[in-house]
């Protein structure tokens, strides 16, 4: 058995477009998002969308063109996303983490046409700095370091050489005609791609995932009927941001349920905290310990009233998962297995299931996915709770990786299963857990990190002959890189012009935290046995007692917060 069954439900498929329209014309007054600075109700966030497509419309945007968002957490974040979608437009979030090294990237592969992006606020990064000195060109005509970036529109702020204002971008949505979006809203197709969203590989080449809108709509149909059962009434709230498949997957599944979608905006836990009680949250979509973990510390968290909160679904080692459904125990704690390829989750516990199934386990399949795990030499299906490779297939499966169809022809099989790469188990009714990753990945708190991304960037220093990066054991984030750097003949480095070699121009979370210098290599025929390395990174720090990554002095340092 791979799918836990109840009640049946209907399919019930449409456009992303449409389904915010739908709950626009029923309920267009009941709030839709809410923020700690702004909320709108559907009808609202809705004419908000048609304003963007709109715009897009006057500015010559096709469909199937992409359209980059670089923006904070916020109503335009998801506005944005949504105004892409009615028109047949793609969306693609762009990690607001991402240093120059990751956007040149992202916006290269990504052929975006047009990027949204903000004025600098008081707690959030200089998104306009960055982007001008990651394309110097953009202030000349032309951008020949991004050929078939177009428009760069900042919303709010002054006007800035090279970008397009938010009131010239008002302007030309009111050349448009209403219309038109309604037409080309018409044309959309539930098997088109809604969202492009890129995730870390296994090769120093980006990954953008093609997520239908028929995917996203059977993901939300399945976490509002058969797990959470949500209702008008239930506010779920979450801290993931919204670049994230977590964040941008549960606003689809909210609004799919005509519910409410709480928003913490920039997280602190303390802030977060406030949000969370202020707010009256039913359903709490943390997604990772390393979120929830601060927010429960809070010295006054058991005084604080979070008696509505009925769901908490949070992610972790089964020793803290125990830990942490203790701090709110008139809750149900419910863990994934979690996949942007899967359209955010592949699987999900039941409410019903036990305590310790819901600690050790990542739950039964999504309905309508299917789960396999074989032995990766073989192919073939191993027994019950046996290690292996895990496979998905189903209706919430993306449709293959953006530009690159050879990686896509990789990943799938001739029978359509995608193989995740991931070592997992899946115990006798079905329930699938994962273990670890099979190809050579780290997971850094909630985000996948590359080791050949991070080689790559680390290939440019002057003095770097050969690196391998590995990850280190952690308490707080699970694992962090770890790099082994041989240096060119008659070159010097130090750990630490490594590590400021990479501030700044690569996200945090992906910059190591702890550097070694090696002349010789274990090796096994042509290739680093990258396992000794990893022992032997664990062995030194257990030695010297070490259990958490020395801070690499940044405010950005808080793996998959906003």
């Amino acid at each position: 058995m791979s799918e836990k069954i109840h009640d049946r439900q209907w399919i019930d498929v449409t456009t992303l477009g449409d389904l915010l329209d739908r709950r626009a014309e029923a309920d267009p007054h009941r709030t839709a998002l809410t923020f700690p600075d702004e909320t709108v109700g559907y009808a609202e966030l809705a004419a908000r969308a048609d304003f963007f497509a709109r715009g897009l419309l006057a500015l010559g945007l096709r469909p199937g063109d992409t359209v980059g968002v670089l923006l904070p957490n916020g109503v335009d974040s998801i506005a944005t996303v949504f105004g892409a979608m009615k028109i047949g437009v793609i969306p693609v979030p762009v990690n607001a983490r991402f240093k120059e090294f990751e956007l040149r990237t992202v916006v290269r592969h990504s052929g975006m046409r047009l990027l949204f992006t903000s004025a600098p606020s008081a707690d959030g990064p200089d998104f306009p700095a960055l982007l001008t000195t990651t394309f110097p060109s953009l202030t000349e005509p032309g951008l020949a370091d991004a050929p078939e970036l177009t428009n760069v529109v900042v919303l709010g702020g002054d006007p800035r050489p090279g970008f397009l204002t938010g009131a010239e971008f008002a302007a030309a949505a009111e050349r448009a005609d209403p219309a038109e979006v309604r037409r080309r809203q018409r044309e959309v197709r539930v098997r088109d791609t809604a969202v492009v969203m890129y995730t870390s590989g296994t090769s120093a080449s980006p990954k953008g995932a093609m997520i239908s809108h028929e995917a996203f709509a059977r993901f939300a149909s399945g976490a509002t009927h058969d797990r959470f059962g949500l209702t008008p009434e239930d506010r779920v709230w979450t801290a993931l941001p919204l670049f994230h498949i977590g964040g941008l997957a549960f606003a689809f599944a909210t609004i799919y349920a005509g519910a409410t979608y709480c928003h913490t905006g920039f997280f602190r836990p303390d802030t977060a905290l406030d949000h969370l009680e202020a707010e009256r949250a039913t359903v709490v979509l943390i997604g990772f310990e390393t979120l929830w973990l601060p927010v429960v510390n809070q010295p006054d968290f058991a005084e604080r009233d979070l008696s509505s909160i009925r769901i908490v679904m949070c992610v972790g080692v089964p020793e803290r998962l125990r830990d942490l459904a203790s701090r709110l125990p008139s809750a149900i704690q419910v863990s994934c297995f979690g996949m942007t390829e899967a359209s955010s989750f592949l699987s999900l516990n039941d409410p019903g299931d036990t305590l310790e199934e819901r600690v050790t386990t990542g739950g039964h399949p999504m309905p309508g996915m299917r789960c396999r795990v074989v032995d990766p030499a073989t192919g073939a299906d191993v027994p019950p709770g046996t290690e292996g490779e895990l496979l998905f297939r189903g209706s919430n499966c993306f449709d293959g990786y953006f530009r690159d169809p050879e990686l896509t022809a990789r990943a799938f099989d001739s029978e359509g299963w995608f193989h995740t790469g991931d070592v997992a188990t899946m115990d006798a009714d079905g329930r699938v857990t994962f273990v670890s990753r099979l190809k050579d990945m780290l997971k850094v708190g909630g985000e996948n990190v590359s080791a050949a991304e991070v080689e790559g960037y680390l290939l440019g220093h002057p003095a770097v002959s050969i690196v391998a990066v590995v990850g280190a054991p952690d308490d707080y984030y699970v694992e962090v890189p770890a790099a082994y750097i041989e240096l060119k003949p008659g070159a010097d480095a130090t750990e630490q012009e490594i590590i400021d070699f990479c501030l700044g121009k690569i996200a945090t979370f992906r910059v190591p935290r702890y550097v070694r210098f090696v002349t010789e290599w274990p090796m096994s025929g042509t290739k680093i046995k990258k396992y000794v390395l990893r022992e032997r990174i664990a062995g030194e720090l257990a030695t010297a007692g070490i259990s958490v990554a020395p801070k690499l002095g940044t405010t950005d340092n808080v793996v998959v917060a906003p």
